[in-house]
Order: structure tokens, then C-alpha cells, then sequence
């Protein structure tokens, strides 16, 4: 079994967040999204990782340090780290046909900016697995429509009028990749875009003309980390997956005066909290301070000093100097607020 990954993309819906580090780079929970995915897909798969295949962008943005983490990953994993660049932002096909010399038996393909919680089977009668969410605005996602069969038959983005209410996550089985690496391959040579790029449905809508049988694959939860609001909001209902998990979130190497940590949060390592309370549904990153602050449902990256804070529904970057009174804010990496 294989794993893609694209996660190309700047991810301009997260800045300032992501002006220095890529959206999949963030981290949640404590881990990056890029590893929590990766290895959440490989736990629920229960089958040998071969290989992982990243597609990221530009070097000067995805540079070596990226390249180490990602390898380090698939090592994690007992597979092969492949690293593919798409040097032009031309769409979610053309994305993985930059991986082509990967794209073949059955492989997971994931979009890194998501997260998931799930506990299923690959359907064996299945060509191809789209996972699916079951969704209460419909008109704001892609859907799937099914025949009597419980196939899918269309792939329909945010419809104006009633199809179905199970929305595209962007997680995709296929147990022949290279079926779809054919298609893909056909739309880019006969130059077929949807708003200006090449995506993977037009290949997918080829697949199934050709007769290739798709399925639903269903998740418990589906978490996304698009903007900031959505994302320390998945670190919350992460933090609180990990804390009935039974997991150990908080470092040894905690520093605490006169402070108090409501759980669920994750503190990392050479952390020190003064005369603070934190929590819950926050986690704070190896090398903070913080001091005489109150910070609940909040997101903090590393090696930041915050103080005389009343935070909620923060989220705070990395290298930060926070001094303040502010309740709701979004700092990007090496700010000063004093």
C-alpha cells in the first residue's frame, strides 16, 4: 500500500500562520497536521506502508528542514519517503501527476490539510473509495451521488439543489492507482481545467465512465484546519480524542509555579507556567513561557513568551512576544505585541 500526499499549497486561508511554515506543518495537538494524518490513514489501513509520496512546492519554502521531518515520517512507518515538487499551483490532478513515477497499485491518496478519526474496511468489490462525511450544508462542499447500489455515479461541487448530504473529505482509495494516473494524464494532454487548473474529479469522472466501481468509505470525524478558527477548534476535539485515548500529553520536563493545567491540554517539553492557568483544550508548544495568563481553547506554537494574557480562541505562532489584554486574536510567527 501506498500513501500521496499533496500539500503544495501556501495555505493563504492560515496567514499569518503560514508566511513561514507550511499549513501542513502546523502543528495540532502537539504534531504536525502532515503526521497526524499520515499516521492516522496508516493505523486504520491495519496493512504495510511501501511507500509515502509527498508533493510539495517551491524549495525556498518547502526547503531541506521539511524534507527531513517528512522522510523521518515514512521512516516512522517502515516505508520510503518519495518527494516530488509541482512548481506551479495548477490544480489537485495535476498535483498528483507530478508523483506519476509513484502511481501505481493500490494507494491512499490524502490532501494534508484535513484531519480524521475513523475506523473502517476497504470494500473489496470497490475499484476506488471516496471517504465521505455525512454533512448539515450540503451546498458548501462537494457531494456524491449514489445509485440504488450505494455507487457513486457523480461527483457534484456545492449544488444549488438538494443531491446528497455526504460530502467529499478529500481522502481517496484506489486498488489500482495507475487507473486514475491513465485519466489524469488524458486530462492534462487534452488540456481539460476547471478554473483554470486540473483536478482530480475530471479524472475520476473518466474513471467511471469506464465503468470502475466507486464507494463510500464513511469517518466518525472529520476535522478541518483551513483558517484559524477551524483549526484551534480541531485542536480542541483533538485534545480531547487523545485525553479519553488515555495518551500522556503533558511533558515531564513542565516547569509549574503556582500554576494549574485543566485538561484536556498538550504541554511540550521545557515548557514553564507562572502564576498561570491554562485550559482546557489548549496546547502549548516545546520552549514557551507563560506568566500571569489565563489561556483556554487556544493554540500555541514553540519557543514563545507570553504574559498578563486572557486568551480564548487564540492562535499564536512560533518565536511569539506576547504582552496583552487581547481575548481573541491570530499571531503569526516572530510577532511582538507588547
Amino acid at each position: 500500500m501506498k500513501i500521496i500526499v499533496p500539500m503544495a499549497g501556501r495555505g493563504s486561508r492560515l496567514r499569518p500562520h503560514t508566511l513561514t511554515v507550511p499549513k501542513p506543518l502546523i502543528p495540532v495537538a502537539g504534531k504536525s497536521i502532515v503526521h497526524r494524518l499520515v499516521e492516522d490513514i496508516a493505523k486504520i489501513l491495519k496493512e504495510p506502508i511501501e511507500e509515502v509520496a509527498f508533493i510539495l512546492g517551491d524549495e525556498a519554502f518547502f526547503g531541506e528542514d521539511v524534507v527531513t521531518s517528512l522522510q523521518d515520517l515514512a521512516k516512522g512507518l517502515g516505508a520510503k519517503a518519495s518527494i516530488y515538487r509541482q512548481d506551479l499551483p495548477l490544480g489537485t490532478g495535476h498535483a498528483i501527476m507530478c508523483a506519476k513515477e509513484s502511481l501505481s497499485g493500490p494507494a491512499v491518496i490524502a490532501y494534508a490539510d484535513t484531519l480524521i478519526r475513523a475506523d473502517f474496511e476497504l470494500d473489496p468489490q470497490a475499484d476506488a473509495v471516496i471517504w465521505v462525511k455525512q454533512v448539515d450544508q450540503p451546498e458548501a462542499f462537494g457531494v456524491v451521488k449514489l445509485n440504488q447500489n450505494n455507487e457513486i455515479i457523480e461527483l457534484v461541487e456545492k449544488p444549488k439543489e438538494f443531491v446528497s448530504d455526504l460530502a467529499v473529505i478529500g481522502i481517496y482509495y484506489f486498488k489500482e492507482v495507475g487507473d486514475l494516473k491513465k485519466e489524469l494524464q488524458g486530462v492534462l494532454d487534452n488540456n481539460i481545467q476547471n478554473g483554470g487548473e486540473y483536478q482530480i474529479n475530471d479524472g475520476i469522472k473518466a474513471m467511471m465512465a469506464n465503468g470502475k466501481v466507486f464507494k463510500t468509505g464513511s469517518v466518525d470525524e472529520w476535522m478541518d484546519c483551513g483558517n484559524k478558527d477551524v483549526t484551534v477548534e480541531t485542536n480542541s476535539r483533538m485534545l480531547g480524542f487523545l485525553h479519553n485515548d488515555g495518551e500522556h500529553l503533558v511533558d515531564y520536563n513542565v516547569t509549574l509555579e503556582n500554576a494549574t493545567i485543566i485538561p484536556p491540554c498538550y504541554i511540550g517539553e521545557n515548557v514553564v507556567l507562572k502564576n498561570t492557568t491554562v485550559g482546557p483544550n489548549v496546547s502549548v508548544g516545546k520552549g514557551c513561557r507563560i506568566t500571569d495568563s489565563s489561556i483556554k481553547n487556544s493554540l500555541i506554537q514553540t519557543y514563545s513568551q507570553i504574559k498578563n494574557a486572557n486568551l480564548d480562541n487564540a492562535m499564536i505562532g512560533n518565536h511569539v512576544s506576547y504582552d496583552g489584554k487581547f481575548t481573541s486574536i491570530s499571531i503569526g510567527d516572530y510577532s511582538v505585541l507588547e
